[in-house]
């Protein structure tokens, strides 16, 4: 039986993690040089979700998604951020 995309990167990336049907609450685009800095909240979850793309998308307020992502952190002004970097995104 073939690996689905997502079963194959979970394989390769131990520190992935993927939620199914996950309620956004919040979608914010901004541009950022010539790519397009993409920010969700999760229902339940404090932490932000961030992804880039090359051009606008549609937006995500209120729809369920599929999410593959991982932590990381950023810092800025001398305080470290959380948040979790978004490698795959799909309605579902």
């Amino acid at each position: 039986m073939a690996k689905s995309p997502v079963d194959k990167l979970l394989t390769k990336h131990n520190k992935l993690t993927h939620s199914v049907a996950v309620k956004v609450i919040s979608h914010v685009q901004r541009e950022d040089g010539d790519w397009w800095l993409n920010t969700l909240m999760i229902e339940n979850i404090d932490v932000p979700f961030k992804y880039r793309r090359k051009q606008p998308y549609q937006s995500l307020n209120g729809a369920k998604v599929n999410l593959t992502y991982y932590s990381a952190s950023e810092e800025v002004a001398g305080l470290v951020f959380e948040y979790m970097k978004v490698v795959r995104i799909k309605r579902s």
